[in-house]
């Protein structure tokens, strides 16, 4: 399976931006999925994950109550809302599925897509 995410650019401290990530190659409704970031000099965290169903969650304490992540299968569609964007939030973000379930940990993700770019200036 190809991912690709789009959706980054350059906003406001305060600003909200939409990250979509697009499945290719064969359906991910049966993978749990996840977005993570990764800033300059800093290791790639996990940012928010959704089971396959879309019932289950997670998301880093830094993101709770901003970021909202969900899925929509039948067209194969990865999103990650931010809201209330802060300049430590700048990073280039990736999103990735993986067989497993409920995992939040990088080595799990058996696919990944080519990051976009958040820049939030303050």
């Amino acid at each position: 399976v190809q991912l690709q995410a789009f959706g980054g650019g350059l906003v406001q401290a305060g600003g909200s931006l939409r990250l979509s990530c697009a499945a290719s190659g064969r359906t991910v409704s049966g993978n749990d999925m996840g977005w993570f970031r990764q800033a300059p000099g800093k290791e790639r965290e996990a940012v928010a994950a959704i089971s396959r169903s879309g019932t289950w969650t997670w998301y880093a304490e830094s993101v709770k109550g901003r970021f909202t992540i969900f899925r929509d299968n039948a067209k194969n569609l990865l999103y990650l809302q931010m809201n209330s964007l802060k300049p430590e939030d700048t990073a280039v973000h990736y999103c990735a599925a993986t067989a497993e379930s409920y995992s939040v940990k990088l080595g799990s993700y058996d696919y990944w897509g080519q990051g976009t770019l958040v820049t939030v200036s303050s």
